[in-house]
């Protein structure tokens, strides 16, 4: 049990009754971090397991290995190209722990267990024989005519990351470009890693950000998902490219001088037991939790029990593993609010016992801790991002001051605010007081990334800001000779938006993908009901580089705003000072 008060407690005097729940909280992390160390050496050898499971060559017994952890499994066999699917020939055995394995001589396998060959597990398990891809596997690959998804033996040439000394750095301004790599492009179709490194990663460099916030990047069956379903946490997705593709794209932002935020789904995981880990050994609760606690109500997936183990292992795994080979900067933890609640964030919180006693799903709190401390011990200069609307107290403090350990937490409430004016008040009721209120809700030391829209309200069903403001308009009057008292206004106000967000709201600044020049319209990936059309998936570049349409006024807006922001080391600095308010004329200074 911790004997020193911890600098959470004494900074924020409003936590002062709750100062035993978080040292619990904090011993928590201690026990856990003490068992590891224990049992494993360390945090960091812990977090190796990519290297121990799924598929490795060892030099010195000169062939492949490869290791699963199944414990309710009563067989497993390697399949694939290598042994022409014969489906029993390569037997695993199980040891103690619930983990088999197998060994694959290399003088024996050398000519077919090759690059680019497939391969599959067949699990023999009370469910019956199932073929499944390994969960460690690092390249998952789908058939164009069964549209069935297989796992690939991936063997390259070791990536050249000569050069690549880039750091990224948490004091200064952080402008985030958040992105997807597949709707990137105009033409109305599936983009590339590397047509990203080529078209869009000098438009993100000229236009002054400096971090992308990559989106979809784990692969996952459901293309329409936006990568939130995730089925194989240490492949990049395929139908991007390859890995080192992606490697590639990473290596350019880095000599641009760009950080690269993964956005990494360790919430819950897709239901489907053909492409991801759901019932691998037969069971309902390998990685889960058993029955309905196991289940994600409003997102139809699996809710990883974090109390595991094994569980640990694999997550803290992959976090490592996309540091060490892939070089990204950091991370933005997609529903950490949900995460931290048996109740998902559903539920409102309005008191302070819900924060520590009341759902609050432990074992998920300690792992975040453990994530954080891996995360900047791997690498001091990483960045790390909670999504988390509910408040927890000490979310952006490190984990030795009694809290969770992010760098910066998701401004959620802006977006809402925002959208809330626009369609409940004309622009004369707009109280400036309540205005300045919201945007500067926040404690001081609770570094914040702000921002007016994100992907959320972008898609299909929603409306991004322009729309909102100007809608039908936008297929009429954007060129530069047309007036239209609709599109001034709107982008008047698209402007001023989005700088009464980003010079009040935090200590970072986010955007969408062609937001920042009005985007009209909105996000609808393929799907039967669009007849799988890409129409609605794609970024139109052409509308802001025509020197005809008024777009440009807004992408140029947006880049002087930057430039002038980035300049002054603005976002870095302490809240802003109010000097006057006057309420009649609507003017802040």
């Amino acid at each position: 049990m911790t004997k020193r008060k911890l600098k959470l407690i004494s900074q924020d005097p409003w936590l002062e009754p709750s100062a035993k729940d978080i040292e619990e909280r904090y011993d928590r992390f201690r026990a856990k971090l003490d068992f590891i160390e224990n049992d494993f050496g360390s945090l960091k050898h812990f977090a190796n397991a990519y290297k121990y499971f799924g598929i490795n060559f060892d030099k010195k017994r000169k062939g492949w290995t490869y290791r699963e952890w199944a414990p309710e499994a009563n067989a497993l066999f390697l399949t694939g190209d290598f042994n022409n699917w014969a489906q029993y020939s390569c037997p695993l055995t199980k040891n103690e722990f619930g983990i088999w394995e197998v060994f694959l001589e290399e003088k024996t396998y050398g000519k077919t267990f090759v690059h680019g060959s497939k391969i599959k597990v067949l699990v023999d398990s009370q469910k019956g024989l199932n073929f499944r891809i390994p969960a460690y596997i690092t390249r998952v690959i789908q058939d164009d005519d069964t549209k069935n998804f297989s796992g690939q033996l991936w063997f390259p040439k070791k990536f050249n990351w000569k050069g690549d000394t880039f750091k990224a750095k948490q004091s200064d301004d952080l402008f985030i470009y958040e992105c997807h790599v597949g709707m990137a492009q105009e033409k109305e179709g599936v983009g590339s890693y590397l047509e990203f490194a080529e078209n869009i990663l000098p438009r993100i460099k000229a236009d002054g950000y400096n971090a992308i916030q990559m989106m979809a990047i784990q692969e996952h069956p459901y293309y329409g998902s936006f990568g939130y379903h995730v089925s194989n946490f240490f492949a990049p997705s395929s139908r991007f490219g390859t890995p080192e593709d992606l490697k590639h794209l990473i290596k350019k932002a880095h000599q641009m001088g760009i950080a690269v935020i993964i956005d990494i789904v360790h919430s819950h995981t897709v239901k489907n037991t053909v492409e991801g880990i759901n019932e691998f050994d037969g069971s309902d609760a390998q990685y889960f939790h058993a029955g309905s606690r196991g289940e994600h109500p409003e997102w139809d997936s699996k809710i990883f029990d974090y109390g595991k183990t094994e569980v640990l292992r694999f997550l803290l795994s992959n976090i490592k593993y996309w540091m060490k080979e892939f070089h990204f900067d950091g991370f933005r933890f997609d529903g950490v609010g949900s995460m931290m609640y048996f109740h998902h964030g559903l539920e409102t919180i309005d008191n302070r016992d819900k924060y520590f006693n009341q759902g609050v799903e432990w074992d998920a709190i300690t792992y975040l801790q453990l994530a954080n401390q891996l995360i900047h011990s791997t690498n001091p200069k990483a960045i790390s991002i909670a999504e988390d609307v509910s408040g927890m107290p000490g979310l952006t403090a490190p984990v030795d001051d009694g809290g969770l350990g992010f760098d910066f937490r998701l401004g959620m409430g802006v977006p809402d605010f925002w959208i809330k004016l626009l369609k409940e008040f004309k622009d004369e009721e707009w109280d400036i007081h309540q205005m300045w209120q919201v945007l500067n809700d926040r404690l001081p030391h609770v570094k914040t990334i702000t921002y007016a829209e994100s992907h959320d309200q972008a898609l299909v069903g929603d409306k991004t800001l322009a729309f909102r403001l100007m809608d039908k308009e936008m297929y009429f009057h954007m060129h530069k000779d047309d007036p239209d008292l609709i599109i001034e206004r709107g982008m008047a106000l698209h402007k001023m938006i989005r700088l009464f967000t980003i010079a009040l709201g935090g200590q970072a600044y986010m955007n969408f993908m062609g937001n920042e020049f009005g985007h009209p319209e909105w996000i609808d990936f393929p799907r039967e009901g669009n007849d799988w059309s890409y129409k609605h998936s794609r970024r139109q570049w052409s509308l802001v580089d025509n020197p005809e349409l008024k777009y440009q006024y807004l992408g140029a807006f947006d880049k002087a705003m930057l430039k002038v922001l980035n300049k002054n080391q603005f976002m870095s600095s302490q809240f802003a000072q109010q000097l006057n308010m006057d309420e009649q004329n609507k003017t802040i200074v």
